[in-house]
């Protein structure tokens, strides 16, 4: 009895050496489920920049930061497409 049990126990290990070394295939390739804004083509205008929505992750920018840096850059392209007289 003791033999199967040690038997197994090689057997298992000796498993996961062939896994450990790839044999039994690859892992996938990582997904990113996280959404890509939707940026259209061609030159951008204000109001492209401020329809622009980016996702909620954990760790990476202030949304708050991001959506002043845009407002601020909106205003710029619009003004350079609507020069005051």
């Amino acid at each position: 009895m003791e033999w199967v049990l040690w038997m197994i126990a090689v057997a298992i290990l000796g498993m996961a050496a062939v896994a450990a070394s790839g044999r039994l295939g690859e892992m996938p390739a990582t997904v990113t489920d996280t959404p890509r804004p939707h940026v259209p083509t061609g030159e951008l205008t204000g109001d492209d920049l401020r329809g622009l929505r980016f996702g909620v992750v954990t760790r990476g920018y202030s949304m708050q930061q991001v959506d002043e840096l845009l407002d601020q850059l909106a205003r710029q392209l619009d003004a350079r497409e609507h020069p005051q007289p």
